[in-house]
C-alpha cells in the first residue's frame, strides 16, 4: 500500500474493461461523486470507480491491488467517520448497483450492494414483507448489514445480518466467492458483524419477514423537565414487553417539521419513538400506558404505512451537514444513567444534535447463539448514539465537545460498543468492541482472505 498514484495507462486499462464510470479529478461528475453524506468529510480520491456490475468491482479491486492505491468501498456513503472515501486512492462505488428482486416462493429478496434502505423497503413492502434494517432510509444496506443492523424491528425479527441467507463477495485478490451456511461458512460467519474487512459484498440475499404494510408507530413528546419521570416509567414498561414493541428514546430540540406545532419548534424535548410490529389493535393496548405518563406535549403515535414511519428520521439527517458521533452499549437503565440523560438533555444547543438509544434487549437477537456470527452485542439492553451535528464547520466544535462530555459521563456504565456507530477510534477500541476471543477469530479470517489489509478503511481487524 505504499504508492498513492495511478498512471494514465492504468486508467486506460480500467476504462477499457469498465461498464460503469471511471472519474478522476477534473472529469465532469467527479465533484458530485467524490462527496459523501457527512459534510464534515472532504476528501479527494484519485479515482471514483462507479461500478455497474460485479465485473467492474473485480476490475477496480485488481487495479488497487496492482498499483497499491488505498481502497475505500462505498455503498450508501453513510459511514459516520467517512470510511467510504479517501484521499488519493480509489473509491469502489456501488451506488449504480441497485438490482433488487423479491422471490415470494422462497420468501427471500436479493439486493445489490448499492441499494438503500428505503429502496429495499419499497420493493419488499409491495408484498407486505420487509427486511429488518435501520432508521434512516438513505442509509446503504451494505454497511448496515455487515456491521449488524439495528432498528424498529430488531426485537421481533432480529438484526439485519440475522436475516442473511447468502452473500456474494469480491475478495482482495479480485475473485468472486459466495458465502452461506453451506459455502465458505467461515467467511459467512465473518461478514455477519465483521464489517467490510474481508471484501466487497456485491449482493445480499435475505429472508423476508411479514411486516405491515400498516404499523402503529410514531413519537410521544414530553418537556425535558419530565425526563426522569418518563424514563423511570419507560424502564419498567419495556421490561418483559412483547417483542413486537420496538422503541427508541430521543433527546433533542423539537424539529421544525410540519407535523410539529410551531410553538414547540426548538423546545428541548424527550420523546419515546414506538414501532409496534404486530397487529395495530393489540399494539394500542400496549402503548396506552405510555400515553398517560406525565403531561405529554404531543402524541404522533398512530397507524401509518411502515415506509412512512421508516422515513421519520430522514429530515434530521440530511446530506451535507456536519456530523460527529460517539456510541456505547448499556445494560438496563439504572437510576445513575437516567440522571445522566436528564442532566445532559437540556444542554443540547444545535437543532441538529440529539442523543438516542435503541432498546434491543430481550428479543430475537438474544436467541441466536453468541458464537453463531461475528456480531458481539446480542445481550445488551440499549445502544446509545450521541449525535453532535451542525450546519457548518464553524459551529461544529462545541457540538463535538458536548458529545465527548456525555460519552465520558456514560463510560463507567458502558458494556460494549456497536461497531456501526464507531468513529475512527483505533485498533484497541475495535478489539474491545469485539472481545478478545472473537477478535482473534476475525484476525484468522482476515489473514486468510486479506493478508495485506487491502480493505482497511473500516472498523479494521488487523491481520494476525
Amino acid at each position: 500500500m505504499g504508492t498513492t498514484t495511478v498512471t494514465r495507462a492504468d486508467l486506460a486499462d480500467l476504462s477499457a474493461q469498465f461498464r460503469g464510470e471511471v472519474l478522476c479529478p477534473g472529469d465532469p461528475g467527479y465533484e458530485q461523486h467524490r462527496h459523501v453524506w457527512n459534510g464534515a468529510i472532504d476528501r479527494r480520491p484519485a479515482v471514483v470507480a462507479r461500478c455497474a456490475g460485479v465485473a467492474d468491482v473485480m476490475a477496480a479491486v485488481r487495479l488497487a491491488r496492482e498499483t497499491g492505491l488505498t481502497v475505500a468501498v462505498r455503498g450508501g456513503g453513510h459511514s459516520f467517520p467517512g470510511l467510504s472515501t479517501c484521499d488519493d486512492g480509489i473509491v469502489v462505488d456501488l451506488s449504480l448497483m441497485k438490482g433488487t428482486r423479491v422471490d415470494l416462493g422462497t420468501r427471500t429478496v436479493r439486493a445489490q450492494g448499492g441499494v438503500l434502505l428505503g429502496e429495499l423497503d419499497r420493493e419488499t413492502q409491495a408484498f407486505g414483507t420487509a427486511v429488518p434494517s435501520g432508521i434512516v432510509t438513505h442509509t446503504g444496506i451494505a454497511g448496515l448489514t455487515l456491521g449488524g443492523g439495528i432498528g424498529w424491528l430488531t426485537r421481533r425479527h432480529g438484526l439485519t445480518l440475522d436475516r442473511l441467507v447468502a452473500v456474494d463477495v469480491v475478495t482482495a485478490d479480485g475473485s468472486l466467492v459466495r458465502a452461506s451456511e453451506t459455502e465458505n461458512h467461515d467467511l459467512f460467519w465473518g461478514v455477519r458483524g465483521g464489517g467490510g474487512n474481508f471484501g466487497v459484498v456485491t449482493e445480499f440475499e435475505y429472508r423476508l419477514a411479514d411486516v405491515g404494510p400498516t404499523v402503529l408507530a410514531g413519537p410521544v413528546f414530553w418537556p425535558v423537565g419530565q425526563t426522569r419521570e418518563v424514563l423511570r416509567f419507560y424502564r419498567e414498561w419495556i421490561a418483559g414487553a412483547p417483542e413486537d414493541l420496538g422503541t427508541v428514546v430521543v433527546h433533542r430540540r423539537a424539529p421544525a417539521l410540519p407535523t410539529i406545532p410551531t410553538e414547540l419548534h426548538g423546545r428541548h424535548v424527550t420523546a419515546v419513538m414506538v414501532c409496534w410490529a404486530g397487529n395495530p389493535d393489540a399494539g394500542e393496548r400496549v402503548v396506552a400506558p405510555l400515553r398517560r405518563v406525565g403531561t405529554p406535549l404531543l402524541d404522533l403515535c398512530f397507524p401509518k404505512p411502515y415506509v412512512t414511519h421508516q422515513a421519520t428520521f430522514d429530515p434530521s439527517f440530511p446530506p451535507g451537514r456536519h456530523y460527529y458521533f460517539r456510541s456505547c452499549d448499556l445494560g438496563p437503565l439504572t437510576d445513575d444513567v437516567i440522571d445522566i440523560f436528564a442532566e445532559q438533555a437540556p444542554l443540547i444547543r444545535s437543532p441538529l444534535s440529539s442523543f438516542n438509544y435503541f432498546h434491543t434487549g430481550d428479543g430475537a437477537p438474544s436467541r441466536v447463539d453468541a458464537d453463531a456470527t461475528a456480531f458481539p452485542g446480542r445481550h445488551v439492553s440499549h445502544t446509545v448514539n450521541i449525535n453532535g451535528n451542525a450546519f457548518t464547520a464553524d459551529d461544529h466544535g462545541p457540538e463535538r465537545e458536548w458529545v465527548h462530555r456525555l460519552f465520558d459521563a456514560l463510560a463507567p456504565h458502558a458494556v460494549g460498543a456497536y461497531t456501526n456507530f464507531l468513529m475512527t477510534e483505533g485498533e484497541e477500541r475495535v478489539r474491545r468492541a469485539y472481545g478478545e476471543r472473537r477478535y482473534r477469530r476475525l484476525q484468522g479470517l482476515k489473514t486468510r482472505y486479506d493478508p495485506d489489509n487491502l480493505f482497511h478503511l473500516n472498523q479494521n481487524v488487523v491481520p494476525a
